[in-house]
């Protein structure tokens, strides 16, 4: 299944509810796992970016659905990357030639 990486910001009004993000974490994984992806990993960080996420979807538009999903909540705003594996990138260099 293919990897996406969310990096994630808190909004103003997610700022304030901060201390419901673990229990919401959980009802987000629920969420995606109901949209037939998983999240994988999540780390809070300390930089630009609030979090991020490590998820896998079936395709790309599952994944927009996923994230849209979150950010209609208001509480953050979202930067989606798809992410490969070392072995995809190196199938995609093989191809090349």
């Amino acid at each position: 299944m293919p990897t996406y990486v969310t990096l994630w910001n808190f909004t103003p009004e997610g700022a304030k509810t901060v201390q419901d993000s673990p229990s919401n974490l959980d009802r987000v994984a629920d969420r995606f796992q109901e949209l037939g992806g998983e999240l994988r990993e999540y780390y809070l960080l300390m930089g630009q970016y609030d979090s991020v996420s490590i998820c896998d979807f079936p395709d790309d538009q599952t994944a927009a659905q996923a994230v849209l999903s979150v950010l209609e909540e208001g509480n953050a705003t979202a930067e989606t990357l798809r992410g490969f594996t070392g072995e995809e990138f190196a199938k995609m260099v093989d191809d090349m030639a």
